[in-house]
């Protein structure tokens, strides 16, 4: 294992992180009467030297790079990105106890958008800014950001494909994984843009707009009000922003081939993304229903939040335009199943995939017609394309790992003290990077009263979710075998 390279890399992602942090600084001091100048300050050059470091000492960069490394670049990243990105929370202090700090920064770079803050609209802009932009760097991935930047044939091409999951590029007819990445960082970028500007049209201030944007192209939830999107009382704005999560929750590379290359019919002949919409209607239908009959809102109203909610919660983002902890038994129950699936792979989404979901469903079906007629001769085809057994043996394999992960999660939430609702879906959301769960932890809650023990294991499951678990096993087994 070549650990000047790996260190290399890791240090060109903490210059990422330190420029970010700039940018916050900047806002910090354009922003009359703000605290978190000299945090930002410290943070932004504590980074920046740090990342520049490994620069300065190791000189033969241009190395072939092996898929060892670039799985351990690309975890290494995380973490330490995770790491330096406390630093100005840690420093402004107030409700950032060294524990929150990092539970906040873990939150936002994973998309998560659990959060540990009581009084939000309290922290100045600048940090404000900042929490919005660890979440936006971490929905597009650190790596897939730095190596879009600064490397060449095939080093990007090991990164990007040691960053982005298989599946993702399996639904993107198996295209090369540097250019699915350039792909997806064009539509994220465009449609972050395009939901800045028309949240601007709604009438919302440009900061709020742009914070926004972010945090719903990010799929992360992060908001500037205390109340998340129910502060704004603005029904054009929960439009824009409903579209703008289920877009994100879309194949980035399909959006590509239908909105830039023009290619229209690209978008619903990918099964998955047809199966995803479907089920999203399906549950904006069932929720509407039952909102209407037991908690007696009026089918405006249950429309309105009913689809707000289960496109927030189904695409991962985590806003919030009611308390959903009060909502009826079903309509809580659908809401937790759209937690677990999700979105599509190749997007800002976390859960287990809608793709993995319907290569799972195809096997099972195939399981049971070759029980019924053992002579039957059946393939697995999505999208028209054989796929072979071996990757729906992979989506078997990846929601176990993720069932049982959420379940250890669970019953270490419940052994420390969280009761079973709370420590069931705050397992879900911390594994699935939703953010809010229900209980304790809930729409309108947050994670500052659960135990420092609890913190910390759902930082690593939020970490785990996020690259989505094999990333992580791989650097394991390459401890174990003792290459590094």
């Amino acid at each position: 294992m070549n650990t000047r390279i790996i260190a290399w890399y890791i240090g060109i992602s903490l210059l990422l992180v330190s420029a970010l942090m700039a940018v916050s600084g900047f806002i910090a001091f354009m922003t009359e009467g703000d605290e978190s100048r000299i945090p930002l300050l410290y943070g932004t050059v504590i980074t920046f030297i740090t990342g520049l470091f490994p620069l300065i000492f190791v000189r033969n960069r241009r190395e072939e790079l092996r898929f060892k490394e670039g799985n351990c670049i690309v975890v290494g990243s995380w973490l330490f990105a995770c790491l330096f990105g406390m630093i100005p929370y840690l420093m402004y202090s107030n409700e950032f106890t060294p524990m929150n700090a990092l539970f906040e920064s873990v939150s936002g770079f994973t998309t998560t958008g659990a959060s540990i803050l009581n009084d939000i609209e309290a922290l100045p802009r600048g940090l404000q800014f900042w929490r919005i932009s660890t979440a936006w760097a971490g929905g597009v991935g650190i790596v897939t950001l730095f190596s879009m930047i600064i490397s060449h044939g095939r080093a990007r091409s090991v990164l990007s494909g040691a960053e982005l999951s298989d599946i993702a590029l399996q639904s993107f007819s198996g295209q090369k994984s540097v250019f699915f990445a350039n792909r997806m960082l064009i539509t994220y970028l465009s449609l972050t843009v395009i939901t800045f500007f028309s949240l601007k049209l709604t009438g919302m201030a440009w900061f709020d707009s742009a914070t926004n944007a972010m945090s719903a192209c990010s799929t992360c939830g992060f908001c500037p009000r205390n109340a998340s999107i129910a502060s704004y009382a603005n029904p054009a704005a929960e439009i824009v922003l409903t579209i703008a999560m289920i877009a994100s929750g879309i194949n980035f590379g399909i959006l590509f081939l239908t909105f830039v290359k023009g290619s229209h019919r690209s978008l619903f002949k990918s099964e998955a993304i047809r199966l995803f919409l479907v089920l999203v209607f399906a549950a904006i239908c069932a929720v509407t229903i039952d909102l209407m009959i037991h908690d007696r809102q009026s089918f405006g109203h249950a429309l309105r939040h009913a689809s707000f909610q289960v496109a927030s919660i189904s695409t991962t983002t985590g806003f919030a335009t009611q308390d959903t902890t009060k909502w009826p038994s079903l309509s809580i129950a659908i809401l937790i199943m759209c937690s677990l699936v999700c979105g599509c792979s190749g997007s800002t989404s976390g859960g287990i995939k809608i793709d993995r979901v319907l290569l799972a469903l195809k096997g099972i079906r195939k399981k049971v017609g070759l029980s019924l007629n053992p002579r039957l001769v059946q393939v697995i085809k999505v999208d028209g394309i054989i796929r072979p057994y071996e990757q729906v043996s992979d989506a078997f394999g990846y929601i176990f790992c993720y069932l049982f992960i959420v379940a250890i999660g669970a019953a270490i939430n419940i052994a420390f003290g969280l009761d079973l609702s709370t420590g069931i879906t705050a397992s879900i959301a911390c594994v699935g990077n939703v953010g809010p769960g229900f209980g304790e932890v809930g729409s309108m809650s947050n994670y500052a009263a659960v135990p420092g023990v609890i913190k910390f294991t759902s930082m690593l499951e939020m970490l785990v979710g996020r690259l989505e678990i094999f990333p992580v096993l791989y650097l394991f087994r390459s401890m174990s075998q003792r290459d590094l």
